[in-house]
C-alpha cells in the first residue's frame, strides 16, 4: 500500500509539474508574442517617421529652391527699376506725406498716426517715386516668401496626413 501511495504521489507531483510548467512556458509565450507585436508596432511607427521624414527633406529643398527663386526674381525687379521709372518720374511726380502715411500703416498693421494724413495737395514727403517703387517690390517679394513658406509648410502636413483647415477633404 505504501508502494502504492508513494506511485500516486510521484504521478500526482509529476502531473503537478507538468502543469505548472505548462503555464509557466503558456505564459512566456504570450509574452513572446506581446514584444513581438509591440515590436511590429515599432517598427510600423519608425518607418512612417522614417517616411515622413524624407517628405519633410524634400519639401525643405524644395522650398529653398523657390525662395532662391522667389529672390532672384525680386532682386531682378529692383534692378530694373531705374529703367520703368526714370530720373524725370522721380521729379515729376510728389510722393505726399498722406500716402507714406497709408503705406507705412498698411505695411505694419497699424492705424494711422492721426485722423488728418494729408490730403492730395499736401507737401511732398521728400521720397522719390523710384524709391517708393523698391518699397514696394520689397512688400511683394516678402509676401511671396511668406506664400511659399505656408504652401511648403502645408505640404509637409499633407504628406504626414494632417488635414489642412479650409481645403476640402477627398
Amino acid at each position: 500500500m505504501r508502494r502504492t501511495l508513494i506511485a500516486a504521489l510521484a504521478v500526482v507531483l509529476a502531473l503537478v509539474s507538468t502543469a505548472s510548467a505548462g503555464a509557466w512556458l503558456t505564459e512566456r509565450y504570450r509574452q513572446v508574442l506581446r514584444r513581438a507585436a509591440d515590436a511590429e508596432k515599432l517598427a510600423a511607427s519608425l518607418r512612417a517617421q522614417l517616411d515622413s521624414g524624407d517628405t519633410a527633406v524634400v519639401e525643405v529643398i524644395r522650398y529653398v529652391d523657390v525662395v532662391k527663386t522667389i529672390h532672384v526674381k525680386g532682386k531682378t525687379i529692383v534692378k530694373e527699376i531705374p529703367r520703368y521709372v526714370t530720373v524725370e518720374a522721380d521729379a515729376a511726380c510728389t510722393v505726399p506725406v498722406g500716402f507714406v502715411r497709408l503705406h507705412d500703416a498698411a505695411a505694419t498693421g497699424t492705424h494711422l498716426p492721426d485722423p488728418d494724413p494729408g490730403g492730395a495737395d499736401a507737401a511732398p514727403a521728400g521720397i522719390p517715386l523710384s524709391a517708393v517703387t523698391e518699397i514696394v517690390a520689397d512688400n511683394y517679394t516678402t509676401g511671396h516668401l511668406n506664400a511659399a513658406q505656408l504652401t511648403a509648410l502645408q505640404d509637409i502636413l499633407r504628406a504626414q496626413g494632417a488635414t489642412i483647415i479650409g481645403e476640402d477633404t477627398p
